[in-house]
């Protein structure tokens, strides 16, 4: 199994959306808070990325940042400049001034905000990958093929721009993953103990995982393996088998009519009665509740 694809797929909740917007100096955007993840990508020219208590961020052309958890930021050409725009739903793509102009990829994903995998939840409030000549070619080809579909629509254009966002947000994480394999979760891919376990978990999360089968994947003692595990990742195997059958489940929930007691089979409970109990326990309200809930979010979106 591919880990960082699971991850992936039980965090997204919607589709995402981007936009291509070019600003002449002088110019600030406010960018309010989003349930999700947001991003920019800077094509041409340069900017400042500011948010409250730190140090403002030089972007140049090439440069890219991921807020994972929505974090509310303002975008603008100089320090000085106030954040005169508000970015919305019916932003103007072209702002003409009299300063050097500044073309910029914008956009967002939407991710599940009520409980989040660890390896999201590690990630810095802003996630900056610089660029750099030869570093992340994959990153660089989604985001010249986006530029190109965004700035010049093509026949199926409408078609190609959601595949490639999602490229975008994987090679994102995976460039920052690449650059901090010193991290939990990117060691955790890797180490030749803990992957074979997570992918054994992510394959089949119904099946009656012990502390003691997970270690024989692992090629270790039961003892040695919790040890690790716990080590590395900062909850116990059965603790982290719980999370995933959960995230696992709240993903069923929201994208598939499959019956609650086949999600609980699916889920590694024997009862229909088990799982909710074990569900509500998690995310504090009841699996049905949660699937309506999720329906009138995806009606109103």
């Amino acid at each position: 199994m591919d880990l960082l694809s699971d991850v992936l797929a039980t965090a997204r909740t919607g589709s995402p959306v981007s936009g291509l917007f070019v600003r002449h100096a002088p110019w600030g955007r406010h960018y309010p808070r989003v349930e999700g993840a947001g991003f920019h990508v800077v094509l041409q020219g340069s900017c400042l990325l500011t948010r409250p208590g730190a140090a403002p961020l030089a972007l140049g052309t090439g440069d890219a940042v991921l807020m994972p958890r929505g974090l509310a930021h303002g975008l603008a050409d100089h320090p000085d400049s106030p954040l005169t725009e508000t970015a919305g739903p019916h932003d103007l793509r072209v702002v003409d001034g009299p300063g050097a102009p500044a073309t910029l990829l914008c956009g967002s994903y939407q991710l599940a905000a009520d409980r989040t995998h660890p390896l999201l939840a590690e990630l810095p409030e802003v996630v900056h990958i610089p660029a750099r000549l030869g570093a992340h070619p994959s990153l660089r080809a989604a985001v010249d093929l986006l530029a190109d579909e965004l700035t010049h629509p093509h026949p199926g254009s409408d078609a190609a721009v959601p595949p490639l966002l999602d490229l975008l947000l994987l090679y994102l994480l995976r460039a920052w993953l690449t650059e901090n394999d010193t991290a939990c979760w990117s060691a955790a891919f890797t180490d030749q103990h803990l992957a074979p376990a997570l992918r054994g978990i992510h394959a089949d999360p119904a099946h009656p995982w012990t502390v003691e089968s997970l270690g024989a994947r692992a090629g270790l003692s039961r003892a040695a393996f919790a040890k690790r595990f716990t080590a590395q990742l900062g909850e116990p195997p059965l603790s982290y088998l719980t999370r995933w059958r959960m995230l696992t489940a709240a993903h069923l929930l929201r994208t598939s009519d499959h019956p609650l007691a086949t999600i609980a089979r699916r889920t590694g409970y024997s009862s229909e009665y088990a799982f909710s109990k074990a569900f509500t326990r998690a995310y504090g309200t009841a699996p049905g509740r949660y699937r309506a809930a999720t329906e009138v979010l995806r009606a109103g979106a």
